[in-house]
């Protein structure tokens, strides 16, 4: 089993526990408490980790980190591109801001679930990704997330994709690494 989060977290939302409205990410006019998306996303983690570390599966689980992004000149809604065609060099890229806070919040929980999956003989493991696939900023679909973007006008202007990874490169390396992990045990 592999488990992944992603940036979903970000999206406004109101946050309820026990059936009371306790607070929310974006909500301006709202009248509630703004708890930023990390309130939610270290609550989730926190949640999935703990019930794993303590299931009866015997399975491998795997949990993955998220993944950084290559947006440059805006984001993912505003016009942002993914132009880089090679990998990147060594110190020629750095994280994000939100992409740290992202993996630190992920590897926290993770580290206290692998204690508690470990005394429970849960075989839960970490696929952490991050730095590698940070100096691949080729991989990523660009303006290809939809079939022949181009093909009815050469300028048109497209939503570019430099958050999900679907080019030779760096899937190959998640496999090998993963049949690898599951090869060992």
């Amino acid at each position: 089993m592999i488990i992944s989060t992603g940036k979903w977290f970000l999206k406004a939302a109101i946050y309820h526990e026990n059936d009371t409205k306790v607070g929310c990410h974006i909500c301006p006019g709202k009248n509630l408490t703004e708890l930023g998306f990390v309130y939610a996303y270290n609550k989730t983690l926190h949640y999935v980790m703990d019930f794993i570390a303590n299931s009866k599966h015997k399975g491998l689980i795997f949990f993955r980190t998220s993944t950084p992004d290559h947006f440059e000149n805006g984001e993912w809604h505003n016009g942002g591109k993914c132009p880089k065609t090679t990998p990147a060099k060594e110190g020629e890229t750095k994280i994000k801001d939100l992409n740290r806070i992202l993996r630190d919040v992920e590897l926290e929980e993770f580290e206290k679930a692998a204690a508690k999956a470990g005394k429970n003989e849960v075989n839960l493991k970490l696929l952490d990704f991050t730095n590698l696939l940070l100096m691949r900023p080729d991989g990523h679909p660009g303006p290809y997330r939809q079939f022949q973007p181009f093909a009815e006008n050469k300028t048109a202007v497209v939503q570019n994709d430099c958050l999900h990874w679907c080019l030779p490169g760096p899937m190959d390396f998640w496999n090998d690494v993963i049949m690898e992990m599951v090869v060992r045990g």
